[in-house]
């Protein structure tokens, strides 16, 4: 069975009330429990509005939180090298969150595909 780990993207849109967001992170859901990074989670809470607290934080404790390891950081370090001399740097974010998914086998659901393509290796979700 898959595990699927959710980027900020998708979290923010559920949030919210993005239909398509919704839907897919129950249809996620049903299938195993849904991971994130902790970096996700900062991008969360930054981007929080008044009166979503409750809300975030409810939907925040019906994921499992994956914790940047040593192995993490480095598989992220060396992603970030790889894509250095190379048409648009790779964000720090998005380097923690593929190498996340890399090491734990996770596939990720993006709506941001673009951003992770560049990293080999790293499934990406599509219906």
């Amino acid at each position: 069975m898959n595990k699927f780990l959710v980027d900020s993207d998708v979290m923010i849109w559920f949030l919210r009330g993005k239909k398509e967001a919704i839907e897919l992170f129950y249809k996620i859901k049903r299938r195993s429990v849904p991971f994130c990074s902790p970096v996700s989670v900062v991008e969360v809470l930054a981007g929080l509005k008044p009166g979503e607290e409750e809300k975030t934080e409810e939907f925040l404790n019906s994921l499992e939180v994956i914790p940047v390891d040593r192995e993490v950081a480095e598989v992220a370090g060396e992603l970030i090298r790889q894509q250095k001399n190379k048409a648009g740097q790779v964000g720090f974010s998005d380097a923690i969150i593929a190498a996340t998914c890399l090491v734990g086998k996770f596939v990720l659901i993006t709506y941001n595909q673009k951003h992770y393509r560049v990293f080999k290796g790293l499934e990406i979700y599509s219906e």
